[in-house]
């Protein structure tokens, strides 16, 4: 169906009416805040480290500048292929038959980014809170494990709840819930039909709103009378944003964009639960007692059961009296069952060097912890962790409080934010607990944060003799190990790629040549005919760079200009070959001079302290010197690859 000109303006009129009240969002909005600008500078200059702070600090990544260029847009334009995964992979939309999407594929510089952009599943970027709200609204329909603390009955249907969720989402049971803790029970009242109740329920738990409410013959309630429902539980929970839903539901475009920011807006409820009912209620004590403490089951924050992490042994010796936590659970007053502690208590006598690790216990609930593969496996078998006890079940995890609390948090929030400290620790406990959502975030802070650099030509090998060191943040051997026990490919491909950025610093290391060892000794009954992967992938980002140090010096240029000139000097080398990647250049024409070639009082030198003509000559020495300690290092450990 063809629509007239005025069916367009008039659609167009109500669209702006729309986003002038409010009720949808205007795609690609412009942003002039300076964090947007931050961002989308690094965008244009490939800064991948920069771009993941300002994302990490909330830049909105799918608005748009004063020239209407998206972070996205400038990325793929300047043909920074990294910083375009990073932005696909935290949400950046590239939608087809768009104008910002097909302007996006149009002016990607170069078919890889262009392959990248067709080939990425734009609906993991449409709604990245969707496997967070789906897990929610599955609690209603799961029975195996159990998870449910409250039971809802009304006209013969029966409800399966938890309180903690009914607490975040709807004010009415936030206080009743707060007043009776202890509720185990909740019926529903009579004037309210089932059909009503059950839409108001799955809008507590980030479900859809439904465009057919439901009633009709056989279901013993009319249309109209599930319609009243709705308006009176709505009101009674006070939860009117569902009625506003049902009211919008026959406009598709606003109930998706209200039904967004409902999850949005559920998300933040239950980060605000989790702040203050989880963390503010964890319990520090000492790991010598970390098993004494009795939590009751009825407490007032509904948690299920506790999660263990003990700190690491390094402590410093004081000459203050030892303190020991003591924990006292209260049964009855305003505690409703939570334990008040630690207590401190001096000990009869101090002590030098008494050493006292620490233990955090953080009480969770198994209904969040289940989006875990691990946990989903421990709580639906008979072990011991899934069992009801008159106590809270505590679970040791190893790993460190700071990071068991980064992992609860992404299990309640979806929300992750760590630094590049702790990292590789958030990527093992992620392994361990089967979070793969988790462990993808980590790999890709270590992979950004690490080297925020890597995505653009490197300063010139000898920056660090004239006094600009690059810091280094993190221990690359530790990111390659990491890789290979988690099997993250993301991590080897970045450890082999900053070792060729810098192989200079590190080929004459004892620590690397164990490193190609532990790679090559990776290849159960290994042939002479086998290669090495971390070497081969050295060798492909080492052509990388150096291909790259050439088109940053203009040899490109230089090519077209003096191609007939250069084959007659040099009738040997053939013009095609500077198309090609790991090429032999030691031959390269000496006529290009740069500025410090042409500055008579600098010589520029190559690794192995020979005199260059120019910077073009020096880095193609410079790849062979590379190359031939690369040969060098198979020969003294013996290996063939």
């Amino acid at each position: 169906m063809v629509l007239s000109k005025s069916e367009i303006e008039a659609s167009l009129l109500e669209e702006n009416k729309l986003i002038q009240d409010g009720k949808l969002k205007q795609d690609f909005s412009l942003d002039l805040s300076l964090r947007f600008s931050k961002l989308c500078e690094a965008c244009r200059h490939g800064d991948l480290k920069l771009c993941q702070e300002t994302i990490t600090e909330g830049a909105n990544i799918n608005a748009r500048d004063i020239f209407d260029y998206t972070p996205l847009i400038l990325a793929s334009l300047c043909g920074h292929f990294e910083v375009v995964q990073l932005l696909l992979e935290s949400g950046a939309l590239c939608e087809r038959d768009t104008f910002q999407g097909e302007r996006c594929l149009y002016n990607a510089l170069n078919d890889r980014i262009r392959n990248l952009l067709l080939s990425y599943d734009y609906s993991k970027s449409t709604d990245p809170l969707q496997p967070f709200a789906a897990h929610i609204t599955s609690l209603l329909a799961r029975t195996h494990p159990q998870t449910s603390d409250i039971l809802v009955t009304g006209a013969g249907t029966t409800f399966l709840l938890h309180k903690f969720v009914l607490s975040t989402r709807s004010p009415y049971f936030s206080k009743k819930l707060s007043n009776a803790p202890d509720t185990t029970t909740w019926k529903l009242p009579a004037a309210i039909p089932p059909q009503a109740f059950d839409i108001a329920i799955r809008y507590i738990y980030l479900g859809e709103t439904p465009n057919d409410v439901g009633g009709g013959p056989g279901t013993g309630f009319s249309e109209e009378e599930v319609v009243e429902g709705l308006d009176k539980i709505s009101r009674h929970l006070e939860i009117r944003r569902l009625w506003d839903d049902v009211l919008e539901a026959g406009d598709l475009r606003v109930a998706r964009q209200r039904r967004i920011d409902e999850i949005e807006r559920g998300r933040d409820q239950l980060e605000a639960w989790f702040e203050e009912k989880v963390i503010k209620h964890k319990v520090i004590i000492d790991t010598s007692r970390a098993n004494d403490v009795k939590w009751d089951r009825n407490n007032g924050i509904f948690a299920d059961v506790l999660l263990r992490a003990d700190e690491s042994t390094d402590d410093i010796e004081t000459c203050k009296p030892a303190i020991e936590p003591r924990i006292q659970p209260q049964r009855n007053g305003p505690s409703h069952g939570i334990p008040v502690g630690p207590m401190a208590q001096a000990s009869r006598s101090p002590s030098r060097t008494r050493k006292s690790t620490k233990s955090v216990l953080f009480p969770v609930h198994r209904a969040m912890l289940t989006r875990s593969e691990f946990f989903l496996t421990m709580f639906s078998s008979g072990f011991r962790e899934a069992q009801d006890t008159e106590h809270l079940q505590i679970i040791p995890i190893d790993c460190s409080p700071e990071v068991l609390e980064i992992v609860i948090r992404f299990l309640y929030t979806e929300k992750v934010g760590f630094s590049l400290g702790v990292a590789i620790d958030v990527l093992f406990a992620a392994d361990l607990l089967l979070i793969e959502k988790l462990k993808h975030k980590a790999a890709v802070v270590i992979s950004t944060l690490g080297n925020g650099s890597m995505s653009r030509i490197p300063p010139r090998l000898a920056a660090a003799e004239n006094g600009f060191p690059e810091e280094d943040d993190l221990d690359i051997y530790d990111v390659v190990r990491a890789g290979w026990l988690t099997r993250v490919p993301r991590l080897e491909e970045f450890g082999a790629r900053y070792f060729a950025y810098r192989l200079e610093d590190y080929i004459d290391k004892d620590e690397f040549s164990d490193l190609v060892k532990e790679s090559a000794a990776r290849i159960k009954g290994r042939q002479e005919t086998d290669t090495i992967e971390l070497l081969d992938d050295i060798r492909y980002y080492l052509s990388e760079r150096f291909r790259l140090r050439f088109e940053d010096a203009g040899l490109e240029d230089m090519m077209e200009e003096d191609a007939e000139r250069a084959v007659q000097q040099y009738p040997a080398i053939d013009s095609k070959i500077y198309e090609e990647e790991a090429i032999d250049v030691s031959q390269v024409p000496r006529g290009h001079l740069t500025e410090a070639k042409m500055n008579q009082d600098v010589t520029i030198r190559t690794l192995d302290g020979e005199v260059a003509g120019d910077e073009l000559e020096e880095e193609a020495r410079n790849y062979q010197i590379l190359l031939g300690k690369i040969d060098g290092l198979l020969d003294k450990l013996k290996l063939d690859a």
